[in-house]
């Protein structure tokens, strides 16, 4: 495996306020997760690198003003991002606004090795209903899921469920879509229907509860590689058994 492979990490939490603290938290949370990361250079409008001396407080400012800026290690060997945005009302589930927290770390073992703790502290950090992070491969053959041809409607590869768009989904703590590595909140899963101790057990095996009361839920022991049969078929088993993910349940 090469370092030119990504883990595409998201989490999806209520938006931003001013004075907001959860983008220090997330920020501190991935560098918890993978000891030895600083992140600590700002990535300007301009798409240019520019050290942060004072890094938490200049947080600690964007924060004041509802913003997560977009923040990186600087290492171009070793490349890890972060960054938010907002989702608006009228393009969210519920027509509630959303703080969008992405992030794109190199897929190598030592990322594998502690994937899903940055995924834990990176939602637990942004207060999140949901997340996931997947192999950047595997998350493009997910995309196609609800991305709109131009004929109309998403046309999903490999055969995988066609998904509703954002604006769609009846709750914002409904996921959206699956990845190798899920973040459920304590919402969340109520509201897919997880766990259920008798139809969860192989699911069970691979999850874990958090701080919070949610759930790391991992679907494949590796990361997931749709090439892989037994992948896809876990992935497509994964959602027949939560039909609200993506917004497919009878209304």
């Amino acid at each position: 495996m090469t370092t030119k492979k990504r883990l595409v990490l998201a989490v999806y939490a209520s938006s931003l306020v001013r004075n907001d603290d959860r983008t220090l938290a997330v920020v501190h949370g991935m560098e918890r997760a993978l000891p030895g990361l600083r992140l600590e250079w700002e990535v300007t409008e301009k798409r240019q690198l520019a050290m942060l001396p004072q890094r938490d407080e200049w947080l600690i400012e964007a924060a004041a003003g509802g913003k997560f800026p977009f923040v990186c290690n600087g290492d171009e060997r070793f490349p890890v991002k972060i960054s938010g945005l907002t989702t608006p009302a009228s393009l969210a589930p519920g027509g509630q606004s959303l703080l969008d927290v992405h992030a794109k770390l190199p897929l190598d073992a030592a990322v594998i090795a502690a994937g899903a703790e940055v995924l834990e502290r990176v939602a637990e950090g942004a207060r999140a209903y949901w997340g996931h992070a997947t192999p950047d491969d595997a998350a493009l053959d997910i995309a196609y899921q609800t991305a709109p041809t131009l004929q109309g409607p998403p046309s999903p590869r490999r055969g995988l469920p066609a998904l509703k768009r954002l604006e769609h989904i009846r709750a914002p703590q409904i996921p959206y879509y699956l990845g190798w590595l899920n973040y459920w909140s304590a919402a969340a899963a109520e509201a897919i229907g997880f766990p259920d101790p008798a139809r969860d057990a192989e699911l069970l095996s691979r999850a874990r509860r958090t701080v919070s009361g949610g759930w790391i839920v991992q679907l494949t022991d590796v990361p997931l590689d749709l090439d892989d049969p037994a992948h896809l078929d876990t992935l497509k088993q994964t959602y027949e058994r939560f039909p609200e993910i993506g917004g497919r349940a009878a209304p």
